[in-house]
C-alpha cells in the first residue's frame, strides 16, 4: 500500500514524510500528478497565505487526481492549510474559492488573542472520530496558525478552544481526514494519530 505525499511547494515535506514513515506508510513523495497516480493514500499538507497555497496547489495540476481519488473513497490526510483548502472560502482571501469539499467557511481568530496561534493545545473529540480512535481527550498536538475552518458539528471530529474561540481542529469521517494542528510535529500523539490515518487506509485498501 503506497501513500502519495502531495508536493506541490507549499508544505512542511521532510518532517510530514519522516513521520509518516516512522508510523508505518510507505511513502511516495509526489511532485508531479503521475507521480501520485495509483496511490492508495494521499496526504495534503500546507503552510502560508490561503491565496498563494491554493494558487501553487491548483497550478501544480493536482486538483483533478485529488477529486478523483476522494471521489474514489480513497484515503486522504488534509494537514493545516491542507485541511483549509479543502473549504468553500477563506477569510484570509476574499474572492479566492476553495475546493468546496467540505460546506463551511475558514475565519480569523479575534483580537482578544495572540494571532498566529504557535505552540501546544489540547484535542477533544467529538462524534467517534476514526482518526483520533485512542487518542485522550486532553491530549496536546502543535497548532501554528491564523485562521481556523467553521463547518457542519455534524461530521465526526475534534475541537480545541483558543481564548474565546472554540474551533474544528480536526475532521475525520469515512476516507476524508484532516488535521488544523500538525500532527508531524506533535511528538507521540501526532505519531499515533498518523499510526490510525494507517490503521484506516489498510483497511480502505482492502474493502
Amino acid at each position: 500500500m503506497t501513500t502519495a505525499l502531495i508536493d506541490y511547494g507549499a508544505g512542511n515535506l521532510h518532517s510530514v514524510h519522516k513521520a509518516l514513515a516512522r508510523a508505518g506508510l510507505e511513502v511516495v513523495r509526489a511532485s508531479t500528478p503521475a507521480e501520485a497516480a495509483g496511490a492508495d493514500a494521499l496526504v495534503l499538507p500546507g503552510q502560508g497565505h490561503f491565496r498563494q497555497v491554493m494558487e501553487s496547489f491548483l497550478a501544480s495540476g493536482f486538483e483533478p487526481l485529488v477529486r478523483a481519488h476522494l471521489a474514489a473513497g480513497k484515503p486522504f490526510l488534509g494537514i493545516c492549510v491542507g485541511l483549509q483548502l479543502l473549504m468553500e472560502r477563506s477569510q484570509e482571501a476574499p474572492g479566492v474559492p476553495g475546493l468546496g469539499l467540505i460546506a463551511g467557511t475558514v475565519k480569523r481568530f479575534d483580537n482578544t488573542v495572540s494571532v498566529p496561534q504557535m505552540g501546544w493545545n489540547q484535542l477533544f473529540s467529538y462524534g467517534q472520530p476514526e482518526l483520533l480512535r485512542g487518542i485522550p481527550d486532553g491530549s496536546y498536538v502543535y497548532f501554528a496558525n491564523s485562521y481556523y475552518v467553521d463547518f457542519a458539528d455534524d461530521l465526526p471530529g475534534a475541537y480545541t478552544d483558543y481564548g474565546q474561540t472554540r474551533f474544528k481542529s480536526a475532521l475525520s469521517t469515512g476516507h476524508l481526514h484532516a488535521t488544523q494542528f500538525h500532527p508531524e510535529k506533535s511528538q507521540a500523539v501526532g505519531l499515533a494519530i498518523l499510526g490510525n490515518f494507517r490503521l484506516i487506509a489498510e483497511r480502505l485498501a482492502a474493502s
